[in-house]
C-alpha cells in the first residue's frame, strides 16, 4: 500500500525557512516522480516542484525563484522541500505527491497524495 506522510508544517514569520518532509512507503521507485503541490484556503491546488527518484533532477514552479529546493534521500526513501525566505502567501496546506511519470508532467497526471502538512507564515 502507498503511504506518503508529510510533516514539518508549522507556524513562521516572514523571512523564515522551514522543511518539509514526505515518508514514502509501497512504491517502486523506479520510474517515479515526486512532487510538492500546496493549496491555499479559497485556491486551487497548484505545483511547486518535483524531483526524478531515480535521476534526482528537479523541475520547478516560477514563482518558486530559488526560494525552495526539493531533495530526495534514497536511504531514507524521504522527499524533503526546503523553503527559505517565506512570505505570507506561502501559507498554504502542502502535499507530497507520486506518480511513475516524468517530472516535468506529474502536475499533469492523476498521483498519489499525502494528507497534507500545514504552513503558516505571518507577517
Amino acid at each position: 500500500q502507498v503511504q506518503l506522510i508529510e510533516s514539518g508544517g508549522r507556524l513562521v514569520q516572514a523571512g523564515d525557512s522551514l522543511r518539509l518532509s514526505c515518508a514514502v512507503s509501497g512504491l517502486t521507485f523506479n520510474n517515479y516522480a515526486m512532487g510538492w503541490f500546496r493549496q491555499a484556503p479559497g485556491k486551487e491546488r497548484e505545483f511547486v516542484a518535483a524531483i526524478s527518484w531515480e535521476s534526482a533532477n528537479t523541475h520547478y514552479a516560477d514563482y518558486v525563484e530559488d526560494r525552495f529546493t526539493i531533495s530526495r534521500d534514497i536511504a531514507e526513501a524521504t522527499v524533503f522541500l526546503q523553503m527559505a525566505s517565506l512570505k505570507p502567501e506561502d501559507t498554504a496546506v502542502y502535499y507530497c505527491a507520486a506518480a511513475p511519470v516524468p517530472l516535468t508532467i506529474i502536475h499533469l497526471v492523476n498521483k498519489r497524495w499525502g494528507q497534507g502538512t500545514q504552513v503558516t507564515v505571518s507577517s
